[in-house]
């Protein structure tokens, strides 16, 4: 061993500049760390749980902004869904979770990429509505010219109605929008998933401004880092695999083999299911995954054809 100044060195390291590879390598090693923006309200717990049935279990306190994770290689923090997009375009964040709305309101600059249609309701896209009160006599866009619009989503609403040519007021609303007409506006903005607020608060959609879902997104400096792509894509892959098999249950029986060709012909399979032959030649073992909902029809089906030993199971991950 040597020592440069105060420092040992391994000579063998000294050779081709391979000290200052060394060093780089661990410089990188910590710029790779990914700093992850995740969605503080009412998409946190559905997040949350996302990311543990992915694998990437999130731990925080109740008064906590910072989560822990249990991959040395993140870190992140939880904040607004409606403030996440900015941060990631000005790089504070590497990639986080929000809803495409909240990118085009704030028109960032940033990678998306994916799509992951979950919320705190349904998996389904939510929808931002013009609304009005059921006694209102606004049929159209066009008769709220001149009038108040009130909604959390203002820049987008500013745009959609000027590219319906009318010219109203739109005003910011800081929550409990549904409430605020007739009295304080005329008409509102709001996003639903099921539509099931906009009838308890006795309101008539007029038209939709457009769809939304949570996307994942990315610093445009992040997604060109390889270390931090590959790790964001890692992430994508298992978040996906989590969401595709939320609905998917994993099906294996016992068959006998004259039943094959009648069941394999009904079986609602993700792919050719697999068929592994049994010490008994007249029988044969079958595993499939199919969607939960027709696990129900069709095990009793698979009964009636003589299968046994029919176990159902649940799957974490569905990765295509």
């Amino acid at each position: 061993m040597l020592f440069s100044g105060s420092t040992l060195v391994n000579p063998l390291m000294l050779a081709a500049g391979r000290l200052v590879g060394f060093l780089d390598s661990l410089m990188s090693q910590e710029i790779a760390k990914l700093m992850l923006g995740l969605p503080k309200g009412s998409l946190e717990e559905a997040t949350l749980q996302l990311f543990a049935r992915a694998g990437f279990p999130v731990v925080k306190s109740s008064r906590s902004y910072r989560p822990s994770f249990d991959d040395p290689a993140l870190d992140g923090r939880f904040i607004r869904a409606q403030e996440v997009a900015r941060y990631v375009e000005h790089g504070f964040f590497d990639c986080g979770l929000t809803g495409q709305d909240w990118v085009q309101e704030n028109s960032a600059d940033v990678v998306q990429v994916c799509e992951l249609i979950y919320s705190r309701a349904s998996a389904q896209k939510s929808r931002w509505v013009l609304c009005v009160p059921e006694a209102s006599p606004v049929k159209t866009a066009q008769d709220l010219a001149g009038k108040r619009v009130a909604t959390e989503l203002v820049e987008t609403t500013r745009r959609w109605f000027k590219k319906q040519g009318v010219e109203c007021e739109v005003e910011f609303s800081w929550g409990a929008t549904e409430v605020k007409v007739p009295e304080l506006a005329d008409a509102i903005v709001d996003i639903t998933e099921t539509g099931s607020s906009i009838k308890a608060n006795n309101l008539r959609i007029i038209d939709t401004l457009l769809e939304t879902t949570t996307v994942l997104i990315a610093n445009k400096s992040a997604w060109a880092n390889p270390a931090k792509r590959t790790k964001i894509e890692q992430i994508v892959l298992m978040l996906q695999g989590a969401l595709a098999a939320q609905h998917m249950v994993g099906l294996k029986f016992n068959l006998p083999r004259q039943a094959l060709d009648k069941v394999s012909a009904a079986l609602p399979a993700l792919r050719n299911p697999t068929i592994s032959p049994l010490s008994n030649p007249d029988w044969v073992a079958v595993e499939t995954i199919i969607d939960a909902r027709q696990a129900r029809e069709f095990i009793p089906t698979l009964k009636a054809s003589g299968a046994e030993g029919i176990v159902e199971y649940p799957i974490n991950k569905l990765v295509y």
